[in-house]
């Protein structure tokens, strides 16, 4: 009987949260007004810059590809894709997933800058997984590409790169101990090496440092005290210092615990000064928030009394833009794929495709003894305060000992997926690696599922057979963090645990 009322209150639970309305998160308010977080998924160590009536803002990604993700908007309220910095790592095999994997590497704390008609991206690899950092600067005329990609022997941590008016090219970096390093005027080699400018044990793990100079004085802003932290500005009449500085912001009331921290400035037509700060919001990620900011006595204060904002007036740019959010549904009816999409490391491009069978991606099975260790997993950020995904998939080319679907990315993870063996099918619902219920499957198509609710941080998994009505199955995936610093994600996938397998055709996913 108490199997019996668990099981009933479990279908409640389910059938209430996959029937509410399912739609992103939209920061504008429709009457000159927006409210914060600006966009509520995993958009970590934010950087902006203005480019005559366009904003551009990068973002880390970490171990998915392509990546430093780039958002362009018209009045820093409405967002969408505009591409990505870097379109994979070769420089490992490990990216691959030969040898070994590369998980938390790849792209670190990128900074965007624009100085004669060419866009600058810096980020740093991280010294980790046996191998030593380096910083990276990558070029473009334009935001979509093509990059180019200079990889530097020297390790810049948290760079924020800087042209100064005279024609000096600077990066300032660290953590705690920051450093000037002065590039060549290209950008694409070190000038004079690293000169230490502040230490201040008051202010631990001072980083993602983003330097700019306001009416000649130079200020570097940075984030202390991790994800609890507060930011700093730091100020000086030289480029080397010495350094004054002040705490700018120090406020958690929008999540409390977890502080604004760790973002960039940027100046409108109109001359006020705007900034982008971030906030951890635990498995959902890094949430960037929008923040005017007020000069006083030459110090920029960011939010309102003290405090971040929740609604506000939208920047004063001069035009009205529609309500715009960041793409997350795909038809795959495009033969490139969609900006919304990172692969998880490198992808093998022989084993998927758009173009074999038009208007589906194919995901054909590669080798691999878990999900974690899978090529060409398919992923796009989940979002608060909830979220749905759903695929329609062909599964009538999977072969036996493939396992196909949809998941929830991170450590730990957990899918609905059609598992063949013996040339027979089942969907099985698996929550890190435990398969916790099997259902036989007949049939040439399967749609499948996932909810994602930040209250509680807890998905769910649902399959239909008619596309039309869902079926729960399985149990709820706590969300967590094992993979430190990068956010839950929606997942395609298709790996076989024996050998290179079968493919599978997903028609579209949906939000």
């Amino acid at each position: 009987m108490k199997r019996t009322i668990l099981l009933f209150q479990f279908l409640l639970c389910f059938t209430t949260i996959f029937s509410q309305t399912n739609k992103s998160w939209t920061p504008d308010l429709g009457n000159g007004y927006f409210k914060n977080p600006l966009m509520w998924g995993d958009w970590p160590d934010p950087d902006i810059i203005r480019v005559d009536d366009k904003f551009y803002f990068i973002s880390t990604s970490m171990h998915y590809v392509p990546g430093c993700p780039i958002a362009v908007s018209r009045d820093l309220v409405n967002w969408e894709m505009g591409g990505y910095a870097v379109s994979r790592y070769d420089e490992d095999p490990r990216y691959d997933m030969k040898g070994g994997d590369m998980y938390l590497s790849g792209s670190w704390a990128a900074t965007i800058r624009y100085h004669d008609s060419t866009f600058y991206v810096g980020f740093c690899t991280p010294k980790m997984e046996g191998k030593e950092g380096h910083f990276s600067i990558c070029t473009a005329k334009n935001i979509k590409g093509p990059w180019t990609r200079t990889i530097f022997n020297e390790y810049l941590y948290d760079p924020g790169l800087f042209f100064d008016d005279n024609g000096k090219v600077y990066v300032a970096h660290g953590q705690q101990t920051l450093y000037i390093t002065e590039l060549n005027s290209d950008a694409k080699s070190v000038k004079v090496p690293q000169r230490k400018i502040y230490d201040n044990p008051g202010f631990p793990y001072l980083e993602g440092s983003h330097l700019y100079k306001v009416n000649n004085k130079y200020y570097i802003l940075g984030s202390t005290g991790g994800t609890r932290g507060r930011q700093v500005c730091l100020r000086s009449d030289s480029i080397y210092g010495p350094y004054e500085s002040k705490v700018v912001i120090h406020d958690d009331h929008t999540y409390p615990g977890n502080g604004l921290h760790q973002g960039g400035m940027v100046q409108l037509k109109d001359g006020s000064w705007w900034f982008i700060i971030m906030q951890d919001r635990g498995p959902i990620g890094r949430v960037p928030n929008l923040e005017p900011v007020t000069w006083v006595d030459g110090w920029p204060l960011l939010g309102k009394n003290g405090m971040g904002v929740d609604t506000f007036p939208k920047p004063a740019v001069g035009v009205t833009s529609p309500i715009t959010v960041p793409a997350s549904s795909d038809e795959f009816n495009s033969p490139e794929l969609a900006l919304q999409w990172q692969w998880n490391h490198n992808p093998d491009n022989s084993k998927w495709s758009l173009s074999e069978r038009p208007g589906y991606l194919r995901l054909k099975a590669g080798k691999a003894s878990t999900w974690l260790h899978a090529i060409n997993t398919l992923t796009q950020r989940v979002e608060g305060p909830y979220a749905e995904g759903t695929i329609e998939m062909d599964i009538r080319g999977m072969k036996d000992g493939d396992i196909a679907g949809l998941g929830i990315f991170q450590l730990p993870y957990a899918y609905v997926a059609v598992q063949q063996t013996n040339g027979r099918r089942k969907i099985i619902m698996t929550n890190n690696d435990s398969i916790v219920a099997t259902v036989n499957l007949k049939g040439a198509k399967i749609w499948f599922k996932s909810y994602v609710r930040e209250k509680g941080f807890v998905a769910t998994f649902a399959y239909s057979t008619n596309g039309k009505d869902f079926i729960p199955i399985g149990n709820e995936l706590k969300m967590g963090l094992g993979l430190d610093w990068t956010a839950n994600r929606f997942a395609l996938f298709n790996f076989n645990t024996r050998a290179a397998g079968g493919h599978a055709d997903f028609n579209w996913f949906r939000r």
